[in-house]
């Protein structure tokens, strides 16, 4: 069942779920919205404001390895499981995750990516994120209900994660392609890094 969940839902499907009552145990919808310092945006409040119905906020300041010095390490399997069961998701719910960025998606896919990292393969990103879903005419509501716990384990993909060590041997023996995602300034060093620590 897994293989046959789309990557991208269009904002209609989701909307016609909506609209459907379909939004609960079996579908559950995660605005994954997160902006880096310099915006100054505050994703939890502009939640609080506006959102699509039924969903619920992830927030990947929240669900990440805390006792890193580095942002946004991925959580344990135990804390991705108890993190994600508080949000109403179990092993068999279909997960549609968005954003409120102007590009239509920046932190969603990287959610995606979590979901599918902890074995999660019912899961997609909702297209063109909320800036589609506004375009689009289809509501939002300030309203949250929290949903009820459901288990959720996780299962690890390791092989999927590449450490330090791992990047050192790649620059010699090539196997990988290596994508950096960055702006081209800060790739090419000549714009700074936006938090601290990040500039070499």
């Amino acid at each position: 069942m897994a293989a046959q969940t789309r990557a991208l839902v269009s904002a209609q499907w989701l909307a016609d779920a909506v609209r459907n009552n379909l939004v609960g145990p079996k579908l559950r919808i995660l605005d994954s919205s997160w902006y880096l310092p310099k915006t100054k945006r505050d994703p939890r409040a502009e939640f609080a404001q506006k959102h699509i119905p039924g969903a619920s906020f992830f927030d990947i300041d929240d669900c990440c390895d805390k006792s890193s010095a580095l942002d946004h390490m991925l959580p344990t399997a135990t804390h991705f499981s108890q993190y994600v069961g508080d949000l109403g998701i179990g092993n068999d719910t279909h997960v549609v995750v968005y954003d409120t960025s102007d590009f239509g998606s920046f932190g969603a896919p990287r959610v995606w990516w979590m979901f599918r990292l902890f074995g999660h393969g019912l899961v997609s990103v909702l297209d063109g994120g909320m800036k589609n879903w506004l375009a689009g005419g289809f509501p939002v509501t300030a309203e949250y209900c929290k949903p009820d716990f459901r288990e959720f384990k996780a299962d690890l993909n390791q092989p999927w994660v590449k450490s330090y060590e791992d990047m050192l041997d790649n620059i010699a023996t090539k196997r990988v392609q290596v994508v950096d995602a960055r702006s081209a300034g800060r790739f090419r060093g000549v714009e700074p890094e936006p938090r601290d620590g990040e500039q070499d």
